[in-house]
């Protein structure tokens, strides 16, 4: 019986540490498995950290307006008997750009000349017989104030037919004439504009706490949407002597040199005015930066060691930067990587910290300080 019991306690262990010895064998081959899958190298793009000249500068948006500028109209109604000008003339300063129909008041005025004539020649001819005394001097008084009411009248006549002619405040460029011949006009009626468009002001708004940064002869660079790839150079010329109350914004103005007359009065612009002394600042794409709210991070690859065919792997590791000012595709890092780090600026969405990366340069994204637009012409 107790050979018996034996034999059986033998069986139940063999049994027992068979079961055990294939579970311990079948999780180190599970875990064997495991670890030979490992996640596959990701390939991304990255760039080496440099340094770069950076000029802090305040953006603002604004409008062009003409140094000198007007819709000419006439303050009498008449019909247009004569223009002067065709639509894109420059003018000089008085030329006679149209005339309304002046007949009657010419001949009004040709009659109030001559009553003005004849009171001259009583006035001349009873002075001459005042010193003989042949007439009273009440009577010479008369006549001079008969010649001062007619030489009146005649100015006032002149005044009128003035009037009636449209002539040139200022040199300038011509716009589309919007009359024609023996069109009636009410007074006011616009005729045509004129521009004065060298130079040409720029109009635009800053913030109230930046007034301070804004100094008269102070360089800016201005772009307008009519010519995306090029800017046009300009100085500060004025400064509103008060604060907007509704906005709390400070006009600005500035003026630019507009020989060619490509910029017009009220065009749109964006202008770009550097404040303080360049800084020399590690910059990366903004494509390399992760925002989160927790913190702003960057993949920075690095060696480790070499796979068996002796080529160096690579790493990400995640760290945190400390960002500063943008400029076009660029953002300014102050604090978390150096200078000849190399840094993930594509593909980093599906890294975790200890990926491995495969490095592949063949497209990266852009890094433009002022990148613009391309417009289909």
């Amino acid at each position: 019986m107790t050979r018996r019991m034996v034999i059986m306690l033998v069986a139940v262990a063999i049994v027992l540490a068979g079961i055990f010895g294939f579970q311990a064998f079948k999780g180190m081959m599970i875990k064997k498995f495991m670890s030979a899958m490992s996640a596959p190298p990701q390939t991304v793009s990255t760039a080496k950290v440099s340094t770069s000249a950076w000029q802090a500068k305040l953006e603002a948006v604004g409008s062009l307006r003409a140094v000198k500028g007007a819709d000419l109209s006439l303050e009498v109604a008449g019909v247009v008997d004569q223009i002067s000008f065709d639509s894109g003339d420059d003018v000089q300063e008085g030329a006679l750009l149209l005339k309304l129909r002046a007949a009657d008041d010419i001949a009004k005025l040709e009659s109030l000349q001559a009553t003005a004539a004849l009171s001259q020649i009583t006035y001349d001819r009873d002075q001459k017989q005042l010193k003989i005394n042949a007439v009273s001097q009440a009577t010479v008084d008369a006549d001079a104030a008969n010649l001062k009411n007619a030489q009146a009248q005649v100015a006032q006549q002149q005044a009128i037919l003035d009037k009636k002619f449209l002539r040139a405040p200022f040199a300038g460029h011509i716009g589309i004439r919007a009359v024609d011949v023996g069109q009636y006009l009410a007074p006011g009626t616009a005729i045509v504009t004129l521009q004065a468009l060298d130079p040409i002001y720029l109009d635009f708004f800053v913030p109230q706490q930046d007034v301070d940064r804004m100094k008269m002869k102070q360089n800016v660079t201005v772009h307008v949407d009519a010519y995306p790839n090029q800017t046009f150079m300009g100085e500060i010329s004025a400064v509103n002597s008060k604060v907007d109350a509704s906005s709390r914004n400070v006009q600005i103005r500035a003026t630019l040199k507009n020989a060619d007359r490509r910029l017009l009065p009220g065009m749109y612009a964006t202008v770009d005015i550097p404040t303080g002394a360049p800084q020399s600042l590690i910059t990366l794409p903004q494509t390399a930066i992760a925002y989160s709210p927790y913190g702003d991070t960057v993949y920075v690859v690095e060696e480790n060691g070499k796979d068996k065919d002796g080529k160096p792997q690579f790493v990400a590791r995640q760290t945190f930067v400390t960002t500063g000012a943008t400029r076009g595709d660029q953002v300014a890092i102050l604090k978390g990587v150096k200078e000849g780090d190399t840094i993930v600026i594509a593909g980093q969405l599906k890294l975790h910290n200890g990926s491995t990366v495969l490095i592949n340069n063949a497209i990266t994204p852009t890094a433009d300080a002022a990148p613009t637009v391309p417009i289909d012409r």
